[in-house]
């Protein structure tokens, strides 16, 4: 995985108002915890974490925090950003070892081309969207890609399906269902409309027997 650096300004004043003067001044409040440590109060520079945090691997980044002269491994986690603009307006960052086996979402990505679905007017429905998994920070993938093209009407990629990297493990059950490829609402309407239409004529017919006047003597 790709790391990135970033300098951490120490000893911040905590607080509503002190936290909206830092993001005035293009800074956003920080924290930084993790293996015995007690939480230090940090200010970070918007621009640069903004930039940290946009690598290939997002918010599973892998940054080198200098606070003071002292560099710490971390991870960005708790991500607050304003209601509003959805600019960044706090972020917890937590102490990590290389050696150690952390759990964090990565995204999942359907390529290729599921033409035996299209030829039928199917569908192919991604039902899960980021997998937790377990790894060292180095080996945490950036994306989980899931190619689709062998998939018919029908078929289902699973948990237990998915070409997890070396060293990259997850507890989700090998069940749980990430793709479906399904016939579309209107193929599968009149499919069941056209099943149910034999029987339908069968039980008019009987009524129609049933209301038959009786012949005359």
């Amino acid at each position: 995985m790709e790391e990135v650096s970033l300098v951490a300004e120490a000893g911040r004043h905590t607080g509503s108002p002190s936290s909206r003067r830092l993001r005035a001044a293009g800074k956003v409040p920080a924290v930084l915890y993790g293996h015995g440590i007690e939480p230090q109060s940090l200010a970070v520079e918007a621009k640069a974490l903004r930039i940290a945090l946009h690598q290939e691997a997002g918010l599973n980044a892998l940054i080198t925090l200098d606070v003071g002269g002292t560099r710490h491994l971390a991870m960005a986690r708790q991500i607050q950003r304003d209601a509003i603009r959805r600019t960044l307006s706090h972020v917890d960052f937590v102490i990590v070892r290389r050696d150690e086996v952390v759990s964090v979402e990565v995204p999942l990505r359907l390529v290729g081309e599921a033409l035996a679905v299209e030829r039928a007017d199917g569908l192919v429905e991604q039902q899960l969207f980021a997998l937790v998994v377990n790894a060292t920070p180095g080996n945490i993938p950036s994306v989980i890609e899931i190619d689709v093209s062998g998939l018919g009407i029908g078929d289902a990629i699973r948990v237990g399906d998915l070409d997890l990297p070396e060293g990259v493990s997850t507890d989700l059950e090998d069940e749980e269902p990430v793709v479906l490829a399904q016939a579309s609402r209107t193929a599968a309407e009149v499919e069941e409309a056209d099943e149910g239409a034999p029987a339908a004529e069968a039980v008019e017919a009987a009524d129609d027997e049933g209301t038959a006047e009786p012949a005359e003597d």
